[in-house]
């Protein structure tokens, strides 16, 4: 979950993550972006918007699995990986495991309340009938950095 296990593609998809995360920033909200691939295709995009929405679930990975739902007309989503720029909370985790993505890639850890490696390591236990592939760290700097300026510009 450090960084090791991700291909070049993987660093390409969370490019366009990051982008998606700039446009959540620009928006007012906290910049985190998030997409869903299958098969090489992007069925799902999403950027935080809870506080345009007044809508507290829609975090970016909660709207790019209801964007791909909606497409691929399932709310199951076996065999996508989902690409989001920060490490997701409790709520993400809940809702990926729920939609059956086979594998997580994050950018930057969320010390404060990342449900993967940070607080909680949720993917990790026993009791759910699924499981994820987590990669993470992927582009971290870049991601980090993002959340660190928006929050700097709001103090």
């Amino acid at each position: 979950m450090n960084g090791k296990g991700y291909t070049p593609i993987d660093r390409e998809w969370m490019s366009k993550a990051l982008a998606l995360a700039e446009q959540a920033g620009k928006a007012g909200e906290v910049p985190v972006g998030a997409i869903l691939v299958q098969e090489g295709q992007i069925v799902g995009e999403g950027w935080n918007q809870p506080i345009s929405g007044c809508d507290p679930t829609a975090h970016a990975e909660v709207i790019a699995l209801r964007d791909a739902a909606t497409k691929l007309g399932n709310y199951r989503l076996p065999g996508t990986t989902l690409y989001v720029t920060i490490e997701p909370c409790t709520m993400c985790v809940g809702a990926l495991l729920h939609a059956r993505v086979s594998r997580l890639v994050y950018g930057a850890a969320e010390p404060r309340a990342g449900a993967i490696v940070s607080q909680l390591q949720l993917t990790e236990s026993a009791h759910y009938n699924h499981k994820i592939e987590v990669v993470g760290g992927i582009l971290a700097d870049q991601c980090s950095e993002l959340m660190t300026n928006f929050f700097r510009q709001r103090r």
